[in-house]
C-alpha cells in the first residue's frame, strides 16, 4: 500500500497520515515552543534545564547601562575604565537547524485504541515541525523504517516543511499487516548514525520512537549527539504495555505469520504482561542513562494535548484534525 489513493480517507489520523494531515497540524502547534521557559511542571524545565541549551547568544556590542539592563551583562572592566557602568549587548541566535528522527518501522505499526503509534509519531513530528518553523528554525528529518532511512536536509520555509511530511507519510502509507519479515533490519541506531554525521553543534533533535530495538550501542550514540546539540527522546507506547486485558483471544501476526492468543489463559497473559511492562521499563531506564530529557506519549490520548501538557504550556489544546473527526 504505497499511493494515497489506496489509503481509505476516514483511517487518516488513525491508522494512517497523508501529507495534507500533517500540514493542517499548523494550526494546532499554535502555543506550543520549545524554548526553556515554561512552567515548573514542564518536562523541559527544573533537572532538565540545564540539558536543553536554547539558541545561542551573538555578541553585538558594549553600551551605556540602562535601566532594566541585567546586572550580571556588566562589563567591569569597561566600567572601572571609563567610571561609568557598562553593559555587554547580545542578540539571540536565529535560525537553529531542527532534525525530526521519526520511526515508521513496524514495530510502530500498532496500537489499541485512538491511533498507531506510527501516526502518533507523525503527528509528534508535524507538531514539532511547525513549532520550529514558527521560532524561525531550519527544519529536517531522518524518516525510516525497516528497509531503508531517508534524509531531509534542514531548511527553513514551507515547501521544505511539505516535503518532509510527504517523505513521513510515504513511509506511514508503506506499512502494512501482510509485510514480510525482515531478516536485515534498518533499527533505530542506522537513523542516530546518520543524525551523528549531519549534527555537528546546535541543533535541536527529537528523536520519536517506541524505541522498540533500543540497545547499548543507542545509548552511545544518543549521548554522542547530546554533547554537542540538545535532545528531546519521544517515547511512544500503548496503553497494553503497562495494562494488557485479559479478556477474549487475540489474533497477533507478523507478515504471513498468524497466531491465536488466549488472553484468558494465566500461562498466556502473565507472561505477556511481564513482558511488556519489562521492556517499557527497560526502555525508559535506557533513555534515562543517556542524560536526554524524555517525553512519553500514548497512543489513547491526543497528541497536542499531550505535548501541551509536558511542555507545560498553559495554552489550552485546541481541537486537532483527529479530534474534530472523531466528533
Amino acid at each position: 500500500m504505497s499511493s494515497v489513493d489506496a489509503i481509505a480517507p476516514d483511517s487518516i489520523g488513525f491508522a494512517y497520515v497523508d501529507a495534507g494531515y500533517l500540514a493542517r497540524l499548523e494550526f494546532a502547534a499554535r502555543g506550543l515552543t520549545f524554548l526553556p521557559r515554561q512552567k515548573h511542571r514542564s518536562i523541559l524545565s527544573g533537572q532538565h534545564s540545564s540539558r536543553l541549551r536554547g539558541r545561542g547568544l551573538n555578541f553585538e556590542e558594549i553600551r551605556a547601562y540602562q535601566q532594566g539592563d541585567d546586572f550580571r551583562t556588566i562589563d567591569w572592566h569597561v566600567t572601572l575604565r571609563t567610571g561609568e557602568p557598562h553593559v555587554r549587548a547580545y542578540t539571540e541566535e536565529r535560525d537553529r537547524p531542527t532534525i525530526f528522527v521519526v520511526d515508521q518501522s513496524m514495530s510502530m505499526f500498532f496500537g489499541s485504541q485512538r491511533a498507531l503509534k506510527s501516526v502518533v509519531a507523525a503527528e509528534i513530528a508535524a507538531l514539532g515541525a511547525w513549532m520550529a518553523f514558527n521560532a524561525s528554525d531550519r527544519v529536517g528529518a531522518i524518516v525510516f523504517n525497516d528497509h531503508e532511512v531517508s534524509h531531509v536536509r534542514p531548511h527553513r520555509s514551507r515547501s521544505r516543511l511539505h516535503q518532509i511530511f510527504g517523505v513521513i507519510s510515504r513511509y506511514n502509507q508503506a506499512l502494512t499487516a501482510s509485510s514480510a519479515p525482515v531478516a536485515e533490519k534498518v533499527t533505530l541506531n542506522k537513523a542516530l548514525e546518520e543524525v551523528l554525521r549531519i549534527a555537528f553543534h546546535d541543533c535541536l533533535v527529537c528523536v520519536i520512537s517506541d524505541f522498540a530495538h533500543a540497545d547499548e550501542r543507542t545509548l552511545r550514540l544518543m549521548r554522542g549527539i547530546a554533547a554537542h546539540n540538545d535532545v528531546i527522546a519521544a517515547m511512544i507506547f500503548d496503553p497494553l504495555a503497562q495494562q494488557l486485558a485479559g479478556n477474549g483471544r487475540v489474533v497477533v501476526s507478523q507478515g504471513e505469520l498468524q497466531i491465536e492468543l488466549d488472553l484468558d489463559s494465566g500461562t498466556v497473559h502473565e507472561p505477556l504482561v511481564e513482558l511488556f511492562s519489562s521492556r517499557l521499563k527497560s526502555v525508559a531506564e535506557l533513555v534515562r542513562r543517556s542524560a536526554v530529557p524524555m517525553l512519553a506519549f500514548t497512543t489513547a490520548e491526543d497528541t497536542r494535548a499531550q505535548l501541551a501538557r509536558q511542555l507545560g504550556t498553559l495554552v489550552p489544546p485546541s481541537a486537532s484534525p483527529a479530534a474534530r473527526m472523531a466528533r
